[in-house]
């Protein structure tokens, strides 16, 4: 989409477009049909090819979108005076919240890395490794646990929330071995 200011109308649609593929990429990922993410938006796939050039495009715009809620939510968290649990009360809570939606799995694990190394992307990673280097300084995380360790770490834990759902103690396990 171009810089160009959208009519009231245009913009409604966009972001019904975009409500209605953040909604079927939860559930199918990059394989969802546009047909089916228009029809789900209540327009045609038309609109839907005027404000996203491919399928690509629009799962990217999801990503980022959600990315930057994660980014915007972590830096309101960074000045608290209890960094360990706003650190591992973050992190489990974007696991929770990932794992229900099969994009931002696919993002956060690599799957579809341009839209996770975007400038969204950039700014979840950085805000998140503020709580971790804080929580870190405090004494609350292994000394052997790095800030590029939480990648890796995050996509053990979303593999482990998405193939054990309704079983978050599994998730916790997780976030205990983090703890010295």
């Amino acid at each position: 989409m171009s810089e160009r200011v959208l009519r009231a109308d245009a913009r409604r649609n966009r972001a019904r477009v975009l409500a209605a593929a953040e909604e079927a990429f939860a559930v199918d990922g990059v394989a969802v049909p546009l047909d089916d993410i228009a029809r789900l938006a209540g327009v045609g796939a038309g609109t839907v090819y005027r404000h996203f050039p491919s399928k690509e495009a629009l799962f990217r715009a999801v990503v980022v979108e959600r990315l930057e809620q994660y980014a915007e939510e972590a830096q309101e968290l960074i000045d608290s005076e209890a960094p360990g649990e706003v650190f591992f009360g973050y992190f489990l809570r974007v696991i929770e919240q990932a794992s229900r939606n099969r994009a931002i799995c696919e993002a956060l694990g690599g799957a579809s890395g341009p839209a996770y190394e975007d400038e969204a992307g950039d700014q979840f990673r950085k805000n998140f490794g503020i709580l971790f280097e804080r929580a870190h300084k405090a004494g609350l995380v292994r000394a052997d646990v790095t800030c590029d360790d939480l990648r890796a770490l995050m996509v053990g834990a979303l593999a482990v929330e998405r193939y054990a759902p309704g079983r978050p103690h599994l998730v916790r396990v997780v976030l205990d071995g983090l703890r010295p």
